[in-house]
């Protein structure tokens, strides 16, 4: 266990009992634990495996590869369907996590022998995903900001792109591209 972690159990609220739970199972598992975006997550040599996270209606294990996992109990869950690598186990309460433990220590080791095996995860190429109609209008308007956005890396591109497309407005859409532009001109993510 690791002590900067440990607030993260202790204000959990209602989930404080079931990710306590969690956190002893994923233990039990040779995971070294850290803290990484505000969470518990639990690595192999350096390597990030699962988090353990919660919601308002549920708490969750989210295995950083859990697409390339089996999953012969059909408990992944993909979070939304831009969601690529990660899935994550839901749980409503601390009886189902204690009676689904050996199935949980199950799907760690499955993640944990993929992290060995070096197995990566074949992302979608930018291309591949939907191009609002406004940003389009504005790459073909200014062969600059085009340059700059094939320039940016492909998960910079990826973000932009379900930003851009995810309003449902168009004039939404169009205030979302005006307002990056500047942004990807100087090369920069969206959140940079």
């Amino acid at each position: 266990m690791n002590s900067k972690v440990d607030f993260y159990f202790n204000k959990a609220g209602k989930w404080q009992q079931a990710i306590e739970q969690l956190r002893i199972i994923v233990l039990d598992c040779g995971l070294k634990e850290e803290l990484k975006w505000g969470v518990p997550c639990y690595q192999l040599n350096d390597s990030n495996i699962v988090l353990i996270h919660t919601f308002k209606d549920y708490c969750a294990l989210l295995l950083i590869k859990g697409a390339l996992l089996k999953d012969p109990q059909n408990i992944l869950i993909q979070q939304t369907k831009n969601v690529q690598a990660g899935r994550q186990i839901r749980f409503s309460n601390l009886i189902e996590i204690i009676e689904l433990s050996p199935t949980i220590k199950t799907y760690i080791k499955e993640a944990i022998e993929v992290e060995k095996a070096g197995l990566k995860v074949e992302y979608k190429a930018p291309a591949e995903f939907e191009m609002a109609e406004e940003f389009q209008k504005q790459l073909s308007k200014m062969p600059m900001l085009k340059k700059a956005f094939e320039a940016l890396t492909p998960g910079r591109q990826r973000a932009y792109l379900l930003y851009f497309s995810a309003a449902k407005q168009s004039k939404t859409r169009e205030a979302r591209v005006e307002k990056a532009i500047p942004q990807i001109l100087n090369g920069k993510g969206l959140d940079d």
